[in-house]
């Protein structure tokens, strides 16, 4: 019977490919720097390649020792669902649960959220997790996240999703603004040139474009804001205008500055919230019920 690779060895040499140095990876991982030079070498000899190039000043990880760690990550994110599938046995909505949130729904919605959660199922233990969608997109894939809260529309392959609410956008303007006066805006009354968005990479940046009716930068943007909280603040400075999610309206940095929210009265003037898990998880069945818990939680919120 030949030789197989060990999960500590494929462990040890993700790291290095990732941290691109054997004392920092080893310290990520708890060993020596011996240990996870062993390790690696063991590797090696198991495979009969060439995985890692060491000099005295830096790493190369070759052509194949990338590919091998990629597929090592593979490895290690079913050897989870081994270990999950033989936990499953608990009740629903019970043990670990990783769930990753963009920075537009986490801090308005997970909050609130977690105690409804406790309140119904008091053995669910959550890492929680915020990040942009491409990177938990990423992570779910990899086997570090469960699940994630996105705003759709968004393409997510490999994955299934299970919207849980529509999300309408509000204009904030500031105070003395000719729009402050209006009970509510139209999409024409959106100006590009004006519209303050944030920066590449994040979904909300792009569902704004579309509620704009734009294919691209609006005319005249100078300044791209890094979080929400960052372009409402620059709105209250009198420096243009931005989208609001409904979900943020009500939330104490929205109501406390010198701004005016107006609903945006347009079929594009909204985004969808849902879940995202892989295809496949061992735990789909518990994923979409809490997609359910969550739908009916925030139908009767």
């Amino acid at each position: 019977m030949r030789a197989l690779p060990t999960i500590r060895q494929l462990r040890y040499l993700i790291a290095v490919v990732e941290i691109g140095h054997f004392g920092r990876a080893a310290e990520a991982c708890f060993v020596t720097q011996s240990t996870l030079s062993t390790a690696i070498r063991e590797l090696e000899t198991i495979l009969g390649q060439t995985l890692i190039e060491r000099t005295k000043r830096h790493v190369s990880v070759t052509p194949l020792g990338l590919e091998v760690a990629e597929r090592a990550k593979m490895v290690l994110r079913d050897v989870g669902d081994i270990v999950e599938l033989a936990q499953a046995t608990g009740g629903p909505l019970s043990g670990l649960i990783r769930l990753g949130a963009i920075p537009t729904i986490g801090p308005y919605l997970i909050p609130a959220m977690m105690r409804e959660v406790r309140n119904s199922y008091p053995d669910a233990q959550f890492y929680l997790h915020e990040g942009k969608s491409d990177d938990l997109l990423t992570a779910i894939a990899e086997g570090t996240l469960d699940l994630a809260l996105l705003a759709f529309p968004y393409e997510t392959p490999g994955m299934e999703q299970m919207e849980i609410m529509r999300d309408r956008f509000w204009l904030a303007v500031p105070e003395e603004h000719g729009l402050a006066r209006r009970k509510q805006v139209m999409a024409s009354d959106l100006d590009g040139s004006e519209m303050l968005l944030l920066e590449e990479g994040h979904c909300l940046r792009d569902h704004a474009l579309a509620a704009c009716r734009v294919g691209d930068m609006p005319k005249g943007e100078r300044i791209q804001a890094t979080t929400l909280l960052t372009a409402v603040e620059m709105v209250a400075e009198g420096i243009g205008m931005t989208l609001v999610p409904e979900i943020a309206v009500n939330t104490g940095f929205v109501k406390s500055a010198p701004v005016t929210v107006l609903p945006v009265k347009a079929a594009s003037a909204a985004r969808q919230i849902g879940l995202v898990w892989r295809r496949g998880a061992v735990r789909k069945q518990e994923f979409r019920l809490f997609g359910h818990f969550l739908k009916n939680w925030l139908a009767n919120r």
